[in-house]
């Protein structure tokens, strides 16, 4: 638990990108596809955990596969995991549970909120708003999603990490 998250959220294709989490002791990597909104829904979920704490769901579509994030605030911590469901068309109505736990972890809320930042300012370092998306093709980057992120992150939490704030 603690520091050793990493995230990462990289442009490998039109319409994909490839997710990374580790954290030191197990990772979960995929490609996932522009059929959702993928990064600015986990922007929003994570940022959920500072309202009321309780659990943020993120689906992100792998065509035809669904992965399904599930952030569960529990006080300064949060308990995460990644189902994978074999069908997102199917998958919709269906439990957590019945889908297969293909990666969890349990890190600080303020380690979680950092990396995932980190990393969607990352993407719009390299790629910019308009080559976002041209990249993403379906939905822009998502500016004010990240900017919510960081200004609760910096609200809340005591993190002693550079932050590098989008404009």
């Amino acid at each position: 638990m603690g520091w050793g998250l990493r995230f990462s959220w990289e442009l490998s294709g039109n319409g994909w990108a490839t997710c990374l989490i580790e954290d030191g002791s197990s990772q979960w990597r995929d490609s996932v596809s522009y059929c959702t909104d993928a990064l600015a829904d986990l922007l929003h979920g994570v940022a959920g955990l500072y309202g009321s704490g309780g659990v943020q769901r993120v689906s992100f579509d792998l065509e035809p596969a669904e992965v399904r994030w599930v952030l569960r605030g529990r006080g300064a911590d949060v308990d995460m995991a990644i189902h994978h469901f074999p069908d997102i068309d199917a998958s919709f109505d269906l439990p957590d549970r019945q889908g297969a736990l293909v990666w969890s972890s349990t890190q600080p809320r303020s380690v979680l909120a950092h990396a995932v930042a980190k990393a969607a300012g990352d993407v719009l370092r390299t790629h910019g708003e308009e080559g976002y998306r041209a990249k993403w093709v379906r939905y822009p980057f998502p500016i004010t999603a990240l900017q919510d992120l960081y200004r609760l992150h910096l609200q809340h939490d005591s993190c002693a990490r550079a932050h590098d704030l989008p404009r």
